[in-house]
């Protein structure tokens, strides 16, 4: 079993006819990925990667039955992507952009509340199920099926999480990268919720970051409602404040910010917190075993 994408999955993939969108669709169909369609306005009639293209995102789901979304669309133009995919039907939107506005963000999010549909992203790597589906730009060739769940802030963090979690035998059930953004349309909790009723997931591993709560509110939720071991890892502990890192949303503001309370907060509840990815994958195998 998977969460999110898995053999079902029938994706579109907008802004396909772009160099990201072209490589990485090429890159999803060699994994095994089903992609039925693309999306590039004044594009349709065309094929990328033997895909059909079409000028909208209502048309291609209206022929091919897409169930799912990837967004490979410049940041001014991906809010609209995400309103188009939101409006068509889509069930499950993955946003790789970043670098769109907080404040279109707050719009988009509030928007596909009243919809029947998931965001994850934007700024995010995508979600892999290994043996089933790859959405986004994670590198297939690290992941192996398995009981481990990953969700993570950072994308780069999750391949090496992943590789590390890989080279000890272990395998994971469902990755992805929610973003690193302020804004996003999927959080730590949210995934935590699924995972708890997925019978394959053994344990997840949160990889976390600078900035914001959200690490200290699912810390919290784990220890109240999660009833799987939980492993995590914080980046930016030399992090200055003031400064973003990377990510959008990886800036110190207060105290909570700090990877310092982020990591208090994981171990007072009950997360083991490792202090690089081969901690932690060790951790798991230890746990595991």
């Amino acid at each position: 079993m998977s969460i999110f994408v898995g053999k079902d999955t029938r994706l579109l993939v907008q802004g396909i006819t772009g160099r990201d969108g072209s490589f990485h669709t090429m890159q999803m169909v060699a994994y095994g990925t089903k992609v039925v369609a693309g999306v590039t306005p004044g594009r349709g009639g065309q094929k990328v990667e033997g895909v059909p293209v079409f000028n909208s995102a209502a048309e291609a789901v209206s022929k091919t039955g897409a169930n799912t979304s990837v967004i490979f669309v410049p940041a001014k133009f991906a809010a609209d992507a995400v309103y188009e995919a939101a409006d068509s039907g889509i069930k499950l939107i993955v946003c790789i952009s970043e670098g769109i506005p907080a404040i279109d963000m707050v719009k988009v999010v509030a928007y596909i509340k009243d919809k029947a549909c998931r965001l994850i992203g934007p700024n995010s790597p995508g979600v892999v199920s290994p043996g089933e589906a790859k959405v986004g730009i994670l590198p297939g060739h690290i992941f192996k099926r398995g009981s481990v769940g990953v969700v993570s802030r950072s994308g780069t963090l999750t391949y090496e999480i992943v590789d590390q979690i890989t080279k000890t035998g272990l395998g994971q059930s469902t990755c992805l990268g929610i973003g690193g953004d302020p804004i996003i349309g999927t959080k730590f909790i949210d995934c935590l919720e699924l995972f708890a009723h997925d019978k394959d997931t053994e344990a997840v591993v949160i990889v976390g970051e600078i900035g914001g709560r959200d690490e200290q509110d699912t810390a919290v939720y784990v220890k109240k409602h999660f009833k799987k071991p939980v492993f995590g890892f914080i980046a930016g502990k030399t992090a200055p404040a003031d400064k973003r890192m990377g990510h959008a949303g990886a800036i110190i503001s207060g105290t909570a910010g700090t990877a310092v309370e982020k990591t208090k907060a994981f171990e007072e509840n009950g997360i083991k917190v490792g202090e690089t990815p081969t901690d932690v994958a060790k951790l798991l195998k230890k746990h595991l075993r």
